[in-house]
């Protein structure tokens, strides 16, 4: 008695290894782009929460505060969000003026977005790491989000 062939052949194998190859070479790059896309929100998400934080102080006060710190804030400072990949700083702080920075850490350093007292927003990136294809925009008005300069 012969028993039948069971398993699978050298070439079955080797098709459905070169179909998973294709696939993970669309997915995986596809799937990191995604994943920074999310960590960008993180940051803009954080600047306008600073944003309205200016604000409420402005309207209390008649001036801007005069620091922003992510611990406990002093009477004349604002609390920021503490974030896991963005840095959030206050700059050229006026009684009339202000900056906020939210520069990468982590997995997005080279990322940069900022915000001031008008509500320009502007983003800068050094093409390096995660930061590879993202370009600011033109003019450089907007929070980009996506790579090739989409806001």
């Amino acid at each position: 008695m012969s028993r039948p062939q069971r398993g699978f052949t050298l070439i079955e194998v080797m098709i459905a290894v070169v179909i998973i190859a294709i696939l993970a070479a669309i997915a995986i790059p596809n799937y990191r782009d995604y994943v920074t896309r999310s960590r960008i929100v993180e940051a803009t998400s954080g600047l306008a929460d600073a944003r309205v934080k200016m604000e409420q102080y402005f309207q209390d006060n008649r001036a801007y505060p005069a620091g922003c710190v992510t611990g406990a804030p002093g009477p004349t400072q604002i609390q920021v969000m503490t974030l896991q990949n963005f840095a959030l700083a206050c700059g050229n702080l006026t009684a009339t003026t202000y900056t906020i920075t939210a520069t990468g850490t982590n997995a997005m350093t080279g990322f940069s977005y900022t915000i001031d007292q008008l509500n320009n927003r502007t983003s800068a990136f050094t093409g390096a790491g995660a930061s590879a294809g993202y370009t600011a925009a033109t003019p450089n008005n907007c929070w980009v989000i996506k790579k090739g300069g989409m806001c």
